[in-house]
């Protein structure tokens, strides 16, 4: 199984494509062997957007334009906050693979490995924390991640749900994080 990565935007549409895998397959018949290939690819506009696709044929740039195809019909928007992170910690899964986004403050990166960084790059976000678990097959990972963000909502969104607010329902970080400094220190005493 080899697998390469690769980013590449293009023309027109605006959409980052990144190649997460290719897969060679035989399949024995009379005469000898078949060769086929299969690829995985992520899609993305950089700006909330994300799909994926898989493709199958007897070339690889057949089998990249059938995964490009199926990803662009796939694209679906996640709600980000101030444009480069999660809006909450979250998990998901996908059979025996399992992963767990949190969200990071400014500054700190992608902390993510393989096929979950290349979601991340095309979804465009600049600042989260991974981590997976179970199978490390990328296509299982893949499906993971996008289930986790699938999960994912907005403050707005909620809010509308609940009949209230943004600001009933989010605490500011700042007061937040200015009282559990404030009962350390008290704490501490």
């Amino acid at each position: 199984m080899a697998q390469q990565q690769f980013g590449q935007e293009r023309d027109g549409d605006a959409l980052i494509e990144k190649l997460v895998a290719v897969n060679r397959v035989s399949k024995t018949v009379k005469g000898g062997r078949r060769m086929g290939f299969a690829a995985f690819i992520i899609m993305g506009d950089g700006k909330g957007r994300v799909g994926y696709g898989m493709g199958k044929a007897k070339e690889v740039p057949e089998a990249m334009k059938k995964a490009t195809d199926e990803a662009k019909r796939s694209l679906v928007r996640v709600p980000l906050r101030e444009g480069r992170t999660i809006h909450h910690d979250v998990k998901g899964r996908f059979g025996s693979g399992r992963v767990i986004l949190r969200a990071a403050p400014s500054g700190t990166g992608i902390i993510a490995g393989g096929p979950m960084r290349a979601v991340f790059e095309a979804l465009g976000i600049h600042d989260v924390v991974a981590k997976s678990t179970g199978a490390s097959n990328p296509y299982n990972m893949v499906k993971a991640t996008m289930d986790a963000l699938l999960k994912t909502s907005a403050p707005k969104n909620i809010a509308a749900k609940r009949g209230k607010k943004v600001n009933e329902i989010v605490v500011r970080r700042e007061i937040a994080e200015g009282r559990q400094v404030k009962e350390k220190l008290e704490g501490e005493e």
